[in-house]
């Protein structure tokens, strides 16, 4: 029970921490869809704020790419809190960096709301590599994106 009772509260600070304490995920307006440790997910509306071309009406390229950070952070974030759950208590998140971060724009962003997955590659000691993908409202892939964090 106790058990159960960490794990929801651990879901709840990181639902706090990504979509309320961060003031930047705040101004991009991401929600958490899933805490799956395997393929988090972040959500987002498409708002008039996020357009980067007012002809086209596409998302911003900056917004895909700072969205797909975001999701590669948390799905890095996860897999550390997991893997410090199995050896002791978790009492903080741990600090975690972006060192490389590359983005293929694969399509104009376009929809009411879009999706961001990201999924761990590689977590070592230090350095921890993961893979993220950007879809729209219909499930078309806008972007994918991988990206080298430090994780402390």
């Amino acid at each position: 029970m106790g058990n159960q009772r960490e794990a929801e509260g651990i879901e709840a600070e990181l639902r706090r921490t990504f979509e309320q304490i961060i003031p930047f995920n705040r101004v991009l307006g991401l929600k958490i869809d899933s805490l799956d440790f395997k393929a988090p997910r972040l959500r987002f509306d498409m708002r008039p704020e996020l357009v980067g071309n007012p002809v086209r009406q596409i998302l911003h390229g900056g917004v895909i790419s700072a969205t797909l950070d975001v999701v590669g952070g948390l799905a890095i974030a996860l897999a550390s809190i997991t893997r410090k759950a199995e050896d002791i208590p978790v009492r903080h998140f741990p600090d975690i960096g972006t060192i490389d971060l590359r983005i293929d724009y694969l399509r104009p962003g376009r929809g009411h709301h879009f999706l961001a997955t990201g999924r761990v590659v590689r977590l070592g000691g230090r350095v921890a590599v993961a893979h993220m993908e950007l879809v729209d409202d219909t499930g078309e892939q806008i972007a994918t994106g991988s990206g080298a964090y430090i994780v402390g």
